[in-house]
């Protein structure tokens, strides 16, 4: 069993805005998180819906070493990820379920960064998050996700 741990929750109201970071989150299966641009479908084209756009997790070691490894300065809600994850290898999550406290999720695929996401950001950030930009997740069961909770995979 691994285990690791949830450090920060962040959520955007539209594709392109200000990720904004809570204590806690409403995780809706089917949705995302509550007050997500993903649970209300702002801006998301039908062909870019489904499972794998529920939830994204990324690892605080990561961003840790995106400074070290390419003199970029990033900060954790820059990565445009809802969970901020530390202590666990999500990449190994891929295919597997896992649970959040008590909500319950599977990981779908890898949640490599894309052409969006360093506009929004800095050039180089695509090329430092490559393989090591987080996890897709799907939502197996509605909960509450909370700061501090664990990251299990059984």
């Amino acid at each position: 069993m691994s285990q690791g741990a949830v450090i920060a929750i962040y959520v955007a109201p539209q594709t392109s805005a200000s990720m904004v970071s809570v204590p806690e989150a409403r995780a809706v299966s089917g949705r995302g998180l509550e007050g997500d641009r993903k649970y209300i479908h702002e801006g998301t084209p039908a062909q870019k819906s489904g499972p794998d756009r529920e939830l994204t997790l990324i690892e605080s070691e990561a961003i840790e070493a995106v400074p070290r490894d390419e003199k970029i300065e990033l900060e954790p809600s820059e990565t445009r990820r809802n969970l901020v994850t530390r202590g666990v290898a999500l990449n190994h999550l891929v295919g597997r379920e896992f649970r959040v406290g008590d909500v319950r999720l599977r990981g779908i695929r890898l949640c490599e960064p894309c052409s969006h996401l360093e506009k929004l950001t800095r050039p180089g950030v695509l090329r430092a998050l490559i393989h090591r930009g987080g996890l897709r997740a799907q939502i197996l069961n509605d909960g509450v996700i909370r700061v501090g909770e664990a990251v299990v995979a059984e």
